[in-house]
């Protein structure tokens, strides 16, 4: 049996704001810990966490807001603002091993 597909809505067809750019993109985490998004014509990698590598996600994404949500859990994994000239938004944690 084949699979109906349905008409997938254009860029900024969710109901919102008229003057906002928004959407919704489903997707997986990478084994970096991150998940990409593109805007402006620019690929944008936002880091999450080595921890939630392979986690589905769901990413809301409202002009330069941007939240990404555990696609199982529900949980809030990151909200941010997009910096635009950054192609990587680090996670904002200290880097190496946590002390003892």
């Amino acid at each position: 049996m084949a699979a109906v597909g349905r008409e997938r809505g254009a860029p900024g067809s969710c109901v919102g704001r008229p003057d906002t750019h928004d959407r919704i993109r489903l997707g997986r985490v990478d084994k970096t810990g991150s998940v990409t998004l593109r805007h402006a014509g620019r690929l944008h990698h936002i880091g999450l966490g080595r921890t939630h590598t392979g986690t589905h996600d769901i990413l809301l994404v409202q002009d330069l807001r941007i939240r990404v949500v555990n696609a199982t859990t529900g949980e809030l994994l990151r909200d941010l603002i997009l910096d635009s000239n950054r192609a990587y938004q680090p996670t904002g944690a200290p880097k190496g091993p946590t002390g003892k």
